[in-house]
């Protein structure tokens, strides 16, 4: 059997080859993908000029409303409204279409109670619509009627008076000097006044006072001092409300360091309150960094005794009183031991008179 010759064949193969190669360079997909790219560059650009138009749509209509809002309301005079009632300035105000900002003030004259005193801006400046004016408007004097002060000690009256009128001028002052009469109120003690309480005040006035000095030639017993030591003998001194000088001199046979061995009066003798006891008192013993001595100050004559206090100030910041009484003023000399750097005060109705440091001598 004979096998057939292939060679006849070969030329329809290649032949079949070259068309299939042919389609399938001629193929064609039913999408064009450059024109799909084109068309994504495209819209990109598209967007991005949407998003800037809009940017500058924004912008555009917030400079349009700054320039509204710059704009604003419409201009206004400011009206002078010092002097009036509040009610009316208020009034006046509103006419502007301008609001009050309000501050208040205590003033001398009763008739200011409720009227304006200051505004700002001034009349006549030129404002926005709505703009806030600051107002002070006066309170009236801090007290518009005098007080019942009878019965009271005229130095806490004036005290409180001082206090009241500390940041204007006093409405109420005291006549000065009061007129003082012996009475059997405690000294000190207002019997009677004048404008009478009650009285409304309309401006500056001056208060008289009826004060009572104490009853006349008062007198208290002289207390017996001889053999006390300083301590218990200037508290009996308190108790009597007494004043005294002292003289120090150094213990002699018999006589303790440190106490009154004699004193002018006699004891238990009748005297007037404003009275002064003459001492005599001994040197305390020595001790380590104590200094013992006599702190003398010559003080204003008073009508009446007034409270009287001498303290120490200790090196350690504390401060401790020493003695105390009521004095009616001239020579007072008080014994003392205190520590080296220590510093005497002296003070009358709490008001400093005299301050002293003590210092060992070299």
């Amino acid at each position: 059997m004979k096998l057939q010759n292939p060679t006849p064949k070969l030329p329809r193969l290649r032949g079949a080859a070259a068309r299939l190669v042919g389609r399938v360079r001629s193929f064609k997909l039913p999408l064009d993908l450059s024109s799909i790219d084109r068309l994504d560059r495209e819209h990109y650009r598209l967007v991005i000029y949407s998003l800037a138009g809009v940017i500058l749509a924004m912008a555009l209509a917030g400079v349009f409303a700054f320039g509204l809002s710059l704009k604003g309301n419409e201009e206004t005079m400011v009206p002078d409204i010092r002097g009036q009632e509040l009610s009316q300035a208020l009034v006046k105000l509103q006419e502007k279409e301008l609001y009050p900002r309000l501050s208040l003030r205590f003033t001398e004259d009763s008739n200011d109670r409720g009227r304006v005193l200051e505004q700002r801006p001034l009349p006549g400046a030129i404002v926005k619509a709505g703009r806030r004016i600051n107002l002070v408007v006066s309170r009236g004097p801090v007290v518009d009627r005098i007080g019942n002060y009878v019965g009271q000690e005229l130095m806490e009256v004036r005290a409180h008076l001082q206090t009241l009128f500390s940041a204007s001028r006093p409405l109420i002052t005291i006549a000065d000097p009061p007129i003082y009469v012996f009475n059997e109120a405690k000294p000190g003690a207002i019997l009677e006044q004048k404008p009478l309480p009650d009285t409304e005040i309309s401006g500056p006035i001056t208060i008289q006072f009826v004060v009572s000095r104490g009853p006349e030639k008062a007198k208290v017993s002289v207390p017996d001092l001889r053999g006390l030591d300083w301590k218990s003998g200037l508290l009996a001194l308190e108790q009597a409300s007494l004043s005294l000088t002292t003289t120090l001199r150094k213990a002699q046979d018999g006589e303790k360091p440190g106490t009154f061995v004699s004193e002018t009066p006699e004891p238990g003798s009748a005297v007037e309150t404003s009275s002064s006891i003459s001492l005599i008192a001994t040197f305390p013993a020595p001790e380590s960094d104590m200094i013992a001595g006599v702190f003398a100050q010559d003080l204003p004559i008073n009508p009446y005794p007034l409270r009287l206090v001498l303290e120490v100030l200790k090196p350690t910041g504390e401060r401790l009183s020493l003695f105390r009484t009521n004095f009616a003023g001239g020579k007072i000399s008080l014994p003392y031991v205190v520590s080296d750097g220590s510093i005497l005060i002296l003070s009358v109705l709490d008001r400093e008179m005299a301050r002293t440091e003590i210092r060992k001598t070299k």
